[in-house]
């Protein structure tokens, strides 16, 4: 891992379901994604970068609305003008969805142990001419 890992939470809503039962399209996940990719690409290049694309996207449990998420990510290669890094979706808090009668439509449980949802590896790249490190975060510069 170069840097340290980079973290945004995000709560589905009820405008984000798009299949039955709630249930939340990946896509969602993909565009966290996107955003904890350009933070990293800011930490490491001062420069927001450009996506160039996902070798391997999985999804691994459903999620729905309602659900918190945490997505995290971190960089596990890095070339002249690229960076390639390894992304997480995490599922931290969903709602009790009435599993016990006379539960308000609002009862939440925080989960024991987060569950992977899903994961994957992109790439962005960042021009070297626009390339500003020293306005990046210095952690991420020891590579």
């Amino acid at each position: 891992m170069i840097g340290e890992k980079v973290t945004i939470r995000y709560r589905m809503s009820a405008g984000d379901a798009h299949y039955a039962g709630e249930l939340v399209e990946g896509a969602h996940i993909v565009t966290a994604w996107g955003d904890v990719g350009t933070e990293l690409a800011i930490r490491l290049f001062g420069d927001e970068s450009l996506f160039v694309g996902y070798s391997e996207v999985r999804y691994t449990a459903p999620v729905y609305a309602g659900d918190w998420m945490e997505y995290t990510g971190w960089i596990e290669k890095v070339g002249h003008t690229s960076l390639t890094c390894h992304f997480e979706a995490h599922k931290v808090i969903e709602l009790a969805r009435q599993e016990d009668k006379g539960l308000a439509d609002s009862a939440a449980n925080v989960l024991a142990e987060p569950v992977l949802c899903a994961y994957g590896t992109g790439t962005l790249m960042v021009k070297k001419e626009f390339q500003r490190p020293e306005f990046g975060d210095p952690k991420f510069q020891k590579r």
